[in-house]
């Protein structure tokens, strides 16, 4: 029809605590005076395209949750019947040779240790064909330059920038990297009041699949600077100046994982810290000219 149309985020409209009557024409008014007054957050409406990669890489991320859920299973069945792999970190070809080792006499726990078996091999089949069907949007030209910018950075593989820029899309409607950090829920919730401030946990609003990627990568920072073999061969091909941001990312949020996990006897409270200032080096790479 030719009408100008804007999508507002739901849950950024103002709305006053006594009001408990809601009636369509309440809303018109209501929205039409905040639009008026400029208190609306309009969104970024994804092409078509973009919401369906988008979906595509929350598949995977379904996928990820059903095969954990489907290896606690195998091995707190296994701990039940005081079989403990001891001999690393499980989930690796090693341990895999001391499952295929294990029996039991009883025909029946025989019987439910292949069902557990095969439902972890039938996750692991799934997650598998996922990213294969992922893997050539990585060289998309919508995604290809944004990919191998973040893939520059520790703990973001290629797989994890392509979840990263599908979710965000649009990096620059945030003016600051601040407000990215909100949008993800990775700040500190407040409640401060004239003298005193009183701060609390992370407020976990806005994008779930964002702030769990960005946690992911931030536990990869408890270790000091390095560039293996899989990031240098991230970085080939990169601007210069794509690398210096990447390797003063790294010098920064592994000294800040080092310094914050000295004072704080829980990890997964300095991997949130470190994702909210990766998440502001991220956007810095993803607006620069």
């Amino acid at each position: 029809m030719g009408v100008r149309c804007e999508v507002i985020a739901p849950s950024m409209i103002p709305r006053a605590p006594g009001d408990k009557v809601k009636t369509d024409k309440r809303d018109c008014r209501r929205l039409a005076r905040l639009h008026r007054a400029g208190e609306l957050v309009a969104i970024r409406v994804p092409t078509p395209m973009e919401e369906a990669v988008r979906d595509l890489c929350r598949t995977r991320a379904d996928m990820v949750e059903d095969l954990t859920r489907a290896r606690h299973r195998l091995s707190k069945f296994l701990l039940r019947h005081s079989r403990v792999y001891r001999s690393g970190s499980a989930w690796t070809h090693k341990h895999e040779a001391w499952l295929v080792a294990q029996s039991f006499d009883e025909p029946a726990l025989a019987v439910t240790f292949g069902h557990y078996r095969a439902t972890v091999l039938a996750r692991d089949a799934a997650l598998a064909a996922v990213e294969a069907d992922l893997v050539p949007w990585q060289g998309h030209e919508l995604f290809a330059d944004p990919v191998r910018r973040l893939g520059a950075y520790r703990g973001v593989t290629r797989m994890g920038a392509l979840t990263l820029h599908a979710e965000v899309c649009d990096w620059r409607r945030f003016a600051r990297a601040a407000s990215l950090m909100g949008f993800v829920g990775l700040v500190p919730s407040e409640y401060s009041s004239g003298g005193s401030t009183r701060r609390g946990h992370i407020t976990k609003s806005g994008n779930a699949h964002l702030r769990a990627q960005l946690v992911e990568a931030a536990w990869s920072y408890q270790h000091r600077p390095y560039v293996g073999p899989e990031i240098a061969k991230r970085h080939e091909g990169l601007p210069p100046e794509v690398l210096t941001r990447a390797w003063s990312a790294q010098l920064r949020l592994s000294g800040r994982f080092r310094h914050l996990a000295a004072r704080k006897n829980t990890k997964s409270v300095v991997a949130a810290a470190v994702a909210r200032e990766l998440t502001g080096f991220l956007w810095a790479e993803m607006t620069a000219a």
